[in-house]
């Protein structure tokens, strides 16, 4: 026979006298959709983990407008690819945005918005005789801009394209984010790795010129990141690479100059638990002071629950 331990004697304590995790004040609320408000919808998520993270980050950025400190938002292709430009465009003219810094491919995509109405290309139908990313306009509207505008060293990669689709009067101005920061006076950068995007494909390539233009736009965005000194917020929308390696190092710069680019917030957006959002935009930027968060979900949900957030919070608290 083996020994047993004898559970007569474990001792117990009142739940009263326990600290909880949760509440059912916390809980959800069902709401009626004839007769409830979006703010009541709002209201009636749980105000327990994410919920809650996502409410908090939602307060800091209508007090960061009040502040006047930066509301950078950077972005990858999938926010322009899943329908989301008239949300950015809304908060952008809200006053809700201070920066959009894109990657280069989703210039492209707001690029071909503006211009044809279409995007994305069928990448498995078309690899294989070689015609993906060959779409003439689209490389000669990117790549003839930015030459055009080499020239003039005060102009970067996001702000030729936009003041073009302007200039031009693209057949679908208001769904381009890059027009619209420009129409807004908002700061908009592209960065660009040379080889990534189907434009650095095609014969009107220039290696030279898409580095400058976009290294023009890595000191715009470098001063920015410098306003963090103020606090303020830092969201990254579906960008797993790019963007979170451009961030650290504008941060790292703006600090070596001797700004205090410390105690902001950044939250990071995506599908999926990248590596390099995680690390290089939640964990140690704000490591120093400051705070934290990563929201998983896909954007086409969560970005219009983000806004919606955003615009009942700025009704409720006008700024």
């Amino acid at each position: 026979m083996f020994n047993r331990l004898d559970f007569s004697k474990i001792r117990t304590f009142s739940i009263k006298d326990r600290q909880s995790k949760v509440d059912i004040k916390r809980f959800a609320r069902p709401v009626d959709p004839a007769r409830d408000s979006l703010s009541t919808f709002i209201d009636s998520l749980p105000d327990i983990l994410r919920a809650r993270d996502l409410r908090h980050v939602v307060s800091v950025i209508v007090d960061s407008m009040r502040k006047e400190a930066p509301r950078i938002v950077m972005m990858g292709a999938h926010v322009v690819k899943v329908g989301l430009n008239p949300l950015i465009i809304d908060l952008l003219r809200r006053g809700v945005i201070s920066h959009i810094a894109m990657n280069s491919a989703a210039a492209i995509h707001d690029c071909e918005t503006a211009l044809f109405g279409v995007t994305s290309e069928d990448v498995a139908a078309s690899i294989t005789d070689g015609t993906f990313g060959m779409s003439r306009e689209t490389g000669e509207f990117i790549n003839g801009t930015l030459a055009a505008r080499y020239p003039d060293n005060n102009v970067g990669y996001g702000e030729a394209l936009g003041r073009r689709l302007l200039d031009d009067r693209a057949p679908n101005l208001d769904a381009s984010i890059l027009a619209q920061c420009i129409r807004e006076d908002v700061p908009v950068t592209v960065h660009a790795a040379i080889g990534t995007d189907i434009v650095h494909q095609q014969p009107g390539m220039d290696g030279a010129v898409t580095g400058e233009m976009t290294y023009r736009d890595f000191q715009v965005f470098a001063a920015s990141v410098a306003g963090l000194e103020k606090g303020g917020v830092v969201l990254n929308i579906g960008s797993a690479v790019i963007l979170p390696e451009i961030f650290l190092k504008a941060l790292t710069i703006a600090r070596n100059l001797g700004h205090k680019a410390y105690g902001f917030l950044t939250a990071n957006f995506d599908m999926i638990d990248h590596y390099r959002p995680r690390v290089n935009v939640v964990e140690r930027p704000t490591k120093d002071g400051g705070e934290g968060y990563m929201f998983l979900g896909h954007h086409e949900i969560m970005i219009p629950l983000l806004a919606a957030m955003i615009l009942v919070k700025i009704g409720d608290n006008p700024v």
